[in-house]
């Protein structure tokens, strides 16, 4: 609803049972169902990887990992945070365990390309509608392109 692309990841063992569930939210919120695949291009597929923040110097770290798909990397709180293309996973998650760094965490991500603001009550709609995706058990991740 009110434009804002939904891209959910189901992992079912009854493909048409979980498509006329997402089908029912979306009809309940006003929302369109679209094929599979057909919001995807609006989301970048991103993996990151933590690590642990040894000291190291993050910018001397960004340039000898840039080399295996790194795009964009931070320290916060709890590490050293690495994004890169889904594509360059297999790469970087070698090259840290070849130099014997430890691996935190790692996952994916979809990141939208781009946003849209919306009013209190639309937002309050959109809400509604992703809390109903999220609470199907065939449901894995759920990412949206509403400004947070």
């Amino acid at each position: 609803p009110h434009g804002i692309a939904i891209l959910i990841e189901t992992a079912t063992d009854n493909n048409n049972r979980t498509v006329a569930n997402i089908r029912s939210y979306f009809n309940k919120c006003n929302g369109a169902l679209g094929t599979q695949g057909s919001v995807e291009f609006m989301f970048d597929h991103t993996c990151n990887f933590r690590i642990p923040n040894t000291g190291q110097d993050i910018e001397e770290l960004e340039l000898e990992m840039i080399d295996f798909g790194v795009e964009e990397i931070f320290a916060d709180e709890d590490g050293i945070v690495m994004y890169a293309p889904f594509e360059s996973f297999g790469a970087i998650q070698k090259e840290l365990e070849s130099r014997s760094i430890e691996i935190l965490s790692s996952g994916f991500e979809r990141i939208p390309q781009v946003t849209k603001e919306l009013t209190p009550e639309q937002i309050a709609d959109v809400e509604k509608l992703l809390e109903k995706i999220e609470e199907d058990d065939d449901v894995m991740n759920v990412y949206h392109t509403m400004q947070e």
